[in-house]
């Protein structure tokens, strides 16, 4: 089965019809209930009784909502497909629906919220869907926001299907940027089927308290430190990381090259610009004063 980021943009692969089915099929709603529950319990809220505001992001038509509802919280919800949103208001869930892109930031108050949750949607920014969509200035807004709206010390679970290492860390890595600390929680790392990913972020420093929990094995127990090292992806990035110093560049003192050039300029035909075309004058170093 095709990854629906790659077949659409979810505005689009997300309408009315797909919508709907999406919101009636049983298994989706058992699976989306599972990992809402697992999302919450990687939040590890206060067990006090008090009510918390979460943030839903991608809520689509409110199936994980529910179960925030259920466990006695308030929430927002988010999503950039509309038709999504009304099956939402048809089946009048509890939270309050916004129509928004997160690759455009989300337009929050600072420390409103004291969680974010998410369930297969965060891979979405890694798709340039439109010309102006580029997915690393997309990553950088969303988790930039994500950051300011979040209360001190709170958390966001992010559940994500990457397509492939570099895609998680691409997230991660824009996660690590924006200032949060913690790293991915993979459940039954060993199995194809059962494999989910948990993207679990805390705002401020790394500190005893912000340590990234443990994933779940196939008997349904935490993996060992041992288990998890024998899966090469399932592993965190440190915060120390992004703090490390960056390698100098190293400087071409002849410039840059005839080759280079016309190989620029390729690519921006190929873009639909327009670009002079290439003569034995191309590139040439012109002299210091005419």
């Amino acid at each position: 089965m095709s990854r629906p980021e790659l077949l659409a943009p979810p505005e689009i692969f997300y309408n009315d019809d797909e919508a709907r089915k999406y919101t009636s099929s049983s298994r989706i709603i058992d699976i989306q209930t599972q990992l809402t529950e697992r999302a919450l319990e990687l939040l590890a809220l206060p067990d006090d009784g008090v009510p918390r505001l979460l943030l839903d992001i991608g809520c689509g038509s409110g199936l994980s909502g529910e179960t925030l509802t259920e466990q006695g919280h308030q929430w927002l919800g988010l999503d950039i497909s509309e038709s999504m949103l009304d099956v939402a208001l048809e089946r009048e869930v509890e939270g309050d629906l916004m129509l928004g892109d997160m690759g455009q930031g989300l337009g929050l108050r600072s420390g409103i919220l004291d969680g974010a949750i998410s369930i297969s949607a965060v891979q979405w920014l890694c798709n340039a869907d439109k010309s102006c969509h580029e997915p690393r200035i997309r990553l950088k807004a969303f988790f930039s926001s994500l950051y300011r709206c979040l209360g001190r010390g709170a958390r966001a679970v992010l559940q994500i299907y990457p397509e492939n290492l570099a895609q998680r860390e691409l997230i991660l890595g824009f996660a690590m940027r924006a200032g949060f600390s913690g790293g991915i929680v993979v459940d039954y790392p060993h199995s194809s089927k059962r494999r989910k990913e948990y993207l679990v972020l805390t705002c401020g420093p790394p500190s005893l308290s912000t340590t990234t929990p443990e994933g779940k094995g196939e008997d349904g127990e935490s993996c060992s430190d041992e288990d998890s090292s024998e899966d090469e992806e399932n592993h965190t990035v440190c915060i120390s990381d992004r703090r490390r110093p960056r390698k100098k560049q190293k400087v071409n003192k002849k410039g840059k090259g005839r080759d280079w050039v016309l190989r620029k300029k390729e690519q921006m035909r190929k873009k639909g610009n327009a670009v002079p075309a290439d003569s034995k004058y191309t590139a040439r170093k012109r002299k210091d004063r005419f």
